[in-house]
């Protein structure tokens, strides 16, 4: 279903902003470009380790929601196997990866190839990270929500915890962040996302809290209004 972007915004209290969002697409661009390039040697030395490691197909592709829920597919370097359970479920992850692709994955070198998804304009460097239609659909009017705005490579949530989230907790720093969006909060996620990359993963127990009071209180907005008609 097509979410109408100006009224959604404003039913959950958001602001519209169309010439800030020129400006960030220019600036991506400029940055995507710039990283491509600068990254080719690196993604070729990924390419190499995962066809070593786990051998063919280079790459994961997967159908994910995008800006508006709008389907696009996103490719990752291949990380994990398909190995499974003997009742045919898929292994946990950390038993589908060799020492050297998880490695890729702490890194995010397998996340580079959609420095091409960002040109083409289905992702954004910042931005709630792309998840599959499915996933965004359980959501429900959240995850119409969440999709307000363009995927990213690396976002709020994943500077604030990442895997050590609920599904919960990153879905109220997504929607955060999309309500709060500006040049000046993306640069700060990149930095952060490069500390992160260094430091490991940690939990902002300050911007968590902050995050789920906001959440908290758009749903009451949204729960009082559906009331009123």
């Amino acid at each position: 279903m097509k979410v109408n972007r100006e009224h959604a915004l404003t039913s959950f209290g958001l602001p519209i902003s169309s010439g800030a969002q020129r400006l960030k697409r220019g600036v991506e661009c400029i940055l995507a470009a710039t990283a491509f390039v600068l990254c080719l040697p690196l993604m070729a030395l990924t390419a190499a380790i995962v066809w070593f490691s786990l051998g063919p197909p280079l790459f994961f592709i997967q159908a994910r929601a995008g800006l508006q829920m709008r389907v696009f597919t996103v490719a990752k370097f291949r990380t994990m196997t398909e190995a499974c359970a003997p009742d045919g479920t898929l292994l946990p992850d950390a038993l589908r990866q060799t020492k050297a692709t998880a490695l890729l994955r702490r890194l995010r070198f397998d996340e580079l190839p959609q420095l091409l998804a960002i040109l083409a304009g289905d992702m954004s460097m910042v931005g709630p990270r792309p998840l599959p239609i499915a996933t965004v659909a359980a959501f429900g009017e959240l995850g119409r929500m969440r999709c307000l705005v363009a995927p990213g490579m690396t976002g709020w949530a994943q500077v604030n915890g990442n895997t050590r989230l609920s599904d919960e907790q990153k879905i109220a720093l997504d929607l955060w962040y999309v309500a709060h969006t500006n040049l000046w909060l993306d640069s700060r996620i990149l930095f952060l996302t490069l500390k992160t990359l260094l430091a490991g993963e940690r939990i902002n127990a300050d911007h968590l809290r902050v995050a789920e009071e906001f959440l908290d209180s758009r749903i009451g907005v949204l729960r009082s209004k559906a009331g009123g008609r």
